[in-house]
């Protein structure tokens, strides 16, 4: 959880976007690879996939903030290849996701850091919402569309996690980070040779 504070905007944004990426890699802690795989629910979702698209993202997201971005084609092609990237192939693995994730995560914040709200940008297309062309907007709503994004994948993850093996994303974080045991809380122990154990 970002506690309370009293942040400058852009803190609290970059904040925000990381709770919600914190999030997202604590729902593969304790899994086997191919747990990380599973999909439990209706859909083709796994907390494996979840990482892999939300890493190309944060890898598009940091050339928005850059401005080295170019207008993505809107062909079927570039549809296929982002459809493709909310799951693992055969030869890619979680572990290998994570890092890349972590990776991407550095890479995101930073660029986050060194960027202006309050700048001139253009969004992206989004055919699937019905925009097929490119939009004025400030860096700021491009800030806060990126949390709403990572905070809708997290959601699934923790959806998916529950289904699993009945564990909260919350409760994973609070293990993650050495929380010691309250009335609420009791830390979660992965078993040895799982991700992130």
């Amino acid at each position: 959880m970002y506690a309370p504070a009293s942040h400058d905007e852009l803190t609290g944004l970059i904040n925000y976007a990381d709770q919600q990426l914190s999030a997202l890699r604590a729902a593969v802690y304790g899994l086997t690879e191919a747990q990380a795989r599973e999909t439990p629910c209706r859909s083709t979702l796994s907390i494996g996939g979840l990482l892999k698209h939300v890493t190309r993202g944060m890898r598009g997201a940091v050339k928005e903030f850059d401005g080295t971005a170019e207008v993505r084609a809107l062909d079927a092609s570039a549809f296929a290849e982002y459809m493709g990237s909310f799951a693992l192939t055969d030869d890619e693995t979680a572990a290998q996701i994570i890092a890349d994730f972590d990776d991407a995560r550095a890479a995101f914040l930073e660029a986050m850091r060194a960027a202006d709200p309050d700048a001139d940008a253009m969004a992206q297309p989004a055919p699937w919402a019905g925009i097929f062309d490119s939009r004025p907007m400030k860096t700021r709503y491009f800030m806060v569309h990126q949390i709403e994004e990572y905070a809708r994948h997290a959601g699934h993850a923790d959806i998916i996690r529950e289904q699993l093996d009945g564990m909260t994303v919350p409760a994973l974080e609070m293990s993650l980070a050495g929380a010691p045991a309250n009335d609420f809380f009791t830390p979660y122990v992965p078993q040895s040779g799982t991700l992130l154990a």
